[in-house]
């Protein structure tokens, strides 16, 4: 059994002074006082949290890779060390997405991620699956691959459903209605993106079930006053959507804006990170295209943003910067408001009894400087400080 005492637990959108006794899961919430005084047995590991923050984990529901490795490949190695990266960055849990590209290697990913899922990692928690396409507009097809684009069809993901635990699909294509309605009704959350879809089909699609929209700007019809498009049916609906706030695909005050118009509680922080990060510039692929990585933006050789290099952590740091939201409010848009998208905030994605003991110490300046899955310390980076 464990005490982390002299922390500042961020938790539903206020910051209480104390300490968190857990072992796998957390056991009770301490005040200052009962954490300062709280009885010691040779059984009870101590920690000091030196005044830091102590977060819920971060929950990444869309990343492709990281530090030189792809969720494509479909190897055990790959997913394993990509949890082993983002978990630095404080991710305890997340979800390997796909990309557009043969069937067969679509098929070889997501049967590697479900036996990864059996194994277990590493680092962070793996909880299923994001299928980013192939049943996307072609015309927003963004860094996929067109050849690799198709209609919606359930022949390619039927087997694997139980591990399919959000599907991006563009609403305006022939047989989407009957897809989505059959993901909704075996718990898949469905995404509109890269997707050309007038406001009305967007609010129709919201009848059929769909929640959720992948990387809000990014790929999709943006807003203009005489056709809203998806962002217009984002922004007037109660769809919760994705932000990759790396402020290369989405400037600042489209940041700001966003938080004016959009409920806090549907905002959801991404990576969208490919295979460079934790590694730097240079070059790089993704879906089996090349991607060039130069300060921190990564492109195909059209120009095309292709994925990124951010970490969830760094998501975090950016919008606190702005100085426009309270720390609880952005920290739970990187693990409670994921974790409720998934029907899992039950479990993860707040600082309570009986929750799963996923935490993340943070400096003042919202450093990472430990990680606990499971009540297991996996990062320790205090040596570093």
């Amino acid at each position: 059994m464990k005490l982390i005492k002299n922390i500042k637990i961020i938790n539903h959108n206020r910051v209480k002074e104390g300490g968190i006794l857990f072992k796998e899961k957390i056991l009770k919430i301490l005040d200052q006082e009962a954490s300062e005084h709280y009885p010691y047995n040779g059984e009870l590991e101590i920690i000091d949290g030196e005044g830091n923050y102590l977060s819920p984990g971060f929950i990444d529901i869309h990343i492709h890779g990281a530090n030189g490795f792809d969720t494509m490949e479909g190897s055990y190695q790959a997913v394993n060390e990509i949890s082993k990266a983002v978990i630095k960055s404080g991710v305890t849990s997340f979800l390997p997405t796909t990309m557009s590209m043969p069937y067969a290697d679509i098929k070889n990913a997501l049967r590697n991620i479900r036996d990864v899922m059996e194994k277990g990692t590493k680092g962070a928690r793996v909880l299923g699956t994001h299928i980013e396409g192939p049943f996307l507009n072609k015309d927003y097809k963004g860094a996929q691959e067109e050849s690799h684009i198709v209609s919606p069809d359930l022949s390619l993901i039927k087997e694997y459903i139980d591990i399919t635990k959000i599907i991006t699909i563009a609403p305006e294509l022939t047989g989407a209605e009957n897809l989505i309605k059959y993901l909704v009704e075996n718990d898949v959350t469905v995404s509109v993106g890269h997707s050309g879809a007038s406001y009305e089909q967007v609010i129709k699609a919201r009848d059929w079930g769909l929640l959720h929209a992948t990387h809000l700007f990014n790929g999709m019809r943006g807003l203009h006053h005489r056709e809203p498009g998806v962002v217009g049916a984002v922004f007037n609906s109660d769809l919760s959507c994705e932000l990759i706030a790396d402020f290369i695909h989405i400037k600042p005050v489209v940041l700001e804006i966003v938080f004016k118009i959009k409920e806090l509680d549907k905002l959801i922080l991404v990576t969208d990170q490919m295979e460079a990060g934790s590694r730097g510039d240079g070059i790089y692929q993704l879906g089996g295209q090349k991607v060039t990585v130069k300060d921190g933006a990564a492109r195909l050789a059209s120009g095309a943003l292709a994925g990124s290099v951010l970490t969830l952590d760094r998501a975090v740091k950016n919008i606190h910067s702005l100085g426009l939201l309270p720390l609880p409010q952005i920290i739970e848009m990187a693990s409670y408001n994921p974790a409720r998208l998934l029907g899992l905030e039950k479990e993860l994605g707040q600082l309570k009894t009986g929750y799963i003991a996923d935490m993340v110490l943070l400096d003042k300046n919202l450093h990472v400087k430990r990680v606990f899955k499971a009540g297991e310390e996996v990062v320790n980076n205090e040596s570093n400080s």
